[in-house]
């Protein structure tokens, strides 16, 4: 049977396009195995696929100062240790990785052990760990044609990102129960904060909720250790600190939504031609992809994009009534975007790829 070893953590968004792309590879007749952290939120989501993993050191590379840069460089050095001894163990055909910093050292093992890997680079720029792990591999999927000149000419290939094939199949009527909506019915809105929540969004969401509830119902992904216990019993408003198998229904039932802008977030939203305000992760707080991302996503005519520094009451409020208001406009605009078969393409990468036996 042909292997292949899965990899990327931190986020969700470096771990969903994994999970969009296993039942793929299972068909192809792959045996997949994943190597991740030993606590981050790749650990649960994967092993509620029924996926082998094995869990590494793995340490963050900061370009700011903080005592951990004493420490994770050594937690870098015995996650490669610890990979190497998995490529030779597991002998896989190929490795696929999406990213984040455990990514790093099980790329440049795959490297050392002559075994191919491909990685995704979700935004427009590449990060620090893909930055690396790039030495490292034979391709580099992306999602934006923007992204094509950050990349080896050699190495780079426009894919888009995997979408799992469940959430085109979603019941909304399951998450109008779920979320014990009134009988009235409302338009939806959706607020999806990223999986580790976003208290700007949060805090300006609640702030404006009693007005947004006049025209709307409303789910609310507020992250973990966020959800409002005075807000329990508010009629018309879900909070949620995490949505998994449950999102498909949510975004089947949403006819507007409030979010982040990370690539793989807003790349479901695309495939679901889903109307939607961007609020940007701020340039003070990252590294400004997330701007990038709604920059891009905007010029298409796909998002209005609020950037986190000019979120007001009002402002919220209007873009709201806008895109709401001319939701048929952003609609049309990504059902003409031609959505790539992304899955099919990576999934053909793979197989020209691999190392053969």
């Amino acid at each position: 049977m042909k292997k292949i070893v899965m990899t990327g953590g931190g986020t969700a968004g470096h771990v969903t396009p994994n999970i969009a792309l296993m039942p793929a590879l299972k068909e192809a007749g792959y045996d997949i195995h994943y190597i991740g952290s030993y606590t981050g939120i790749e650990k649960e989501l994967i092993e509620a696929q029924n996926i082998p993993y094995t869990g590494i050191d793995s340490g963050k590379l900061r370009r700011y100062f903080d005592p951990k840069n004493f420490s994770d460089p050594l937690r870098v050095i015995k996650g490669y240790a610890q990979a190497l001894g998995l490529m030779r163990k597991l002998k896989p055909d190929i490795v696929f990785s999406k990213g984040g910093f455990v990514s790093v050292p099980v790329v440049l093992a795959a490297k050392t052990c002559g075994v191919p890997a491909i990685i995704h680079e979700s935004d427009i720029t590449p990060g620090l760990a893909n930055r690396i792990a790039i030495k490292g591999a034979k391709k580099v999927c992306c999602n934006f044609p923007e992204t094509l000149k950050y990349l080896p000419a050699e190495k780079a290939v426009l894919t888009g990102s995997p979408i799992r094939r469940e959430l085109l199949s979603g019941n909304p009527d399951n998450a109008y129960t779920l979320c014990g909506f009134p009988a009235e019915k409302k338009p939806v809105l959706l607020i999806i904060g990223g999986s580790l929540g976003s208290r700007a969004i949060n805090e300006a969401v609640r702030k404006v909720l009693p007005e947004l509830l006049k025209d709307f119902h409303i789910i609310h992904l507020c992250g973990k250790g966020n959800l409002d216990e005075t807000l329990v019993d508010t009629k018309g408003y879900a909070q949620f600190e995490y949505a998994s198998a449950e999102l498909t229904d949510m975004l089947a039932l949403a006819d507007l939504a409030i979010s982040r802008a990370g690539a793989n977030s807003i790349c479901e939203l695309l495939a679901l031609h889903k109307p939607n305000i961007l609020i940007p992760l701020s340039a003070a707080a990252s590294r400004g992809d997330q701007i990038l991302n709604a920059k891009s996503f905007a010029k298409q005519g796909f998002s209005y994009v609020i950037q986190e520094e000019d979120v007001t009451d009002e402002v919220l409020l209007a873009a709201v009534r806008d895109v709401y208001a001319n939701r048929q406009t952003y609609i049309d605009a990504m059902s003409e975007s031609g959505q790539m078969d992304s899955i099919g393409t990576i999934l053909e990468l793979i197989e020209k790829e691999r190392k053969q036996k």
